[in-house]
């Protein structure tokens, strides 16, 4: 088991998760978004899937007992513990465009799209390969009747967490997200560790 990592605000970070291992997300203070990517560590072409995982899971609703699956329809990691309950996979990352869009009286942030284009530049992933992440602690209601989204402070606490098995040999981006909706207008750290 590794230590506890800390993610700073409006930051984000990359690192290598192993077939079987699980990796665990924690809101410590509460309230705060953290967007997850996962690809395949022998082919970053092959990379995690909103789509897929909403027709394999037959839910919009992912948790315990749920996978997010490749856009090649490989499992790639499966939810095995779940306090938060509630989590979004339909929202792309913020980004410079997501503040100059939604924010334009905030100063502009590169977000967590260039957060986490930086931290999974290494490992041979640019801009255009990052898709819809799965977005840790979000709280996005869909209206039943028309369909429209709206972006709601997160309903996680202090200290909820979500476990999540590699069933592959993972590359994994993680942000501390950096949208001002999306976090009830503050922004706190993540913490995550590896077992």
């Amino acid at each position: 088991m590794t230590e506890m990592t800390r993610i700073e605000p409006r930051s984000g970070t990359a690192f290598e998760l192993n077939e079987g291992q699980v990796l665990r997300v924690y809101d410590p203070e509460g309230q705060q978004v953290s967007d997850l990517l996962a690809y395949a560590k022998d082919d970053v072409r092959e990379v995690i899937s909103n789509g897929r995982t909403f027709d394999y899971e037959e839910t919009l609703r992912l948790t315990k007992g749920n996978t997010l699956w490749s856009n090649r329809s490989n499992p790639m990691l499966e939810i095995v513990e779940d306090t938060a309950g509630l989590h979004d996979f339909l929202l792309t990352p913020c980004s410079k465009a997501t503040f100059r869009h939604f924010y334009p009286d905030k100063p502009v942030h590169r977000g967590c799209f260039g957060n986490l284009a930086e931290a999974l530049g290494p490992y041979g992933i640019g801009e255009d390969d990052i898709p819809c992440a799965f977005n840790l602690f979000m709280n996005v209601p869909v209206d039943g009747e028309t369909g429209r989204l709206s972006v709601e402070t997160p309903r996680s606490a202090p200290g909820d967490h979500i476990a999540l098995k590699a069933r592959m040999d993972c590359v994994i981006g993680l942000t501390a997200c950096s949208a001002y909706a999306s976090n009830g207008g503050s922004f706190k750290p993540i913490d995550y560790r590896i077992e």
